[in-house]
């Protein structure tokens, strides 16, 4: 099996980077959705309609398999012998941010169920949540590039 993951590790790695960037790509995007639904579709206008139809896609086709993708390949990249020095600082602090990233995966589903039953946190408060994956975002790669 070890040999298979040697193998394949840049195939796998490729198919990782992909999918993270297709998941991260929906965490950006998702709370922006949520600051129009929260200022202009709470009013029982039109574009609520199409704002809950949008936030509903994208968190089902496109970050959740994006997120399971980015998972399973991250754990066979960790499971590739000599990739990972546990030893050292970097994979804790990236594992950790990636826990923190999928945690909030799952925070934002909850409230795309919230603003379709009219309850929000109000645009002000998506718009600084919409700050929460580049922060970790940045702990992720700077854990992975620089390796302190």
């Amino acid at each position: 099996m070890t040999d298979l993951l040697s193998l394949m590790y840049p195939w796998i790695k490729s198919l990782h980077v992909m999918a993270v960037i297709s998941w991260m790509a929906g965490l950006f995007y998702l709370p922006r959705l949520f600051v129009y639904h929260a200022e202009r579709g709470m009013n029982g206008d039109e574009p609520a309609a199409s704002l809950v139809m949008m936030e509903r896609k994208l968190l089902r086709l496109i970050m959740n398999p994006a997120m399971i993708v980015a998972w399973i390949a991250g754990l066979c990249l960790v499971f590739t012998p000599g990739i990972v020095d546990w030893s050292s600082v970097w994979p804790w602090t990236k594992a950790a941010a990636v826990i923190a990233m999928t945690w909030f995966h799952h925070w934002l589903g909850r409230q795309r169920k919230l603003l379709q039953r009219g309850q929000s946190l109000g645009g002000r408060r998506y718009r600084m949540m919409n700050e929460v994956p580049t922060l970790l975002m940045v702990v992720i790669v700077l854990s992975v590039i620089v390796r302190f």
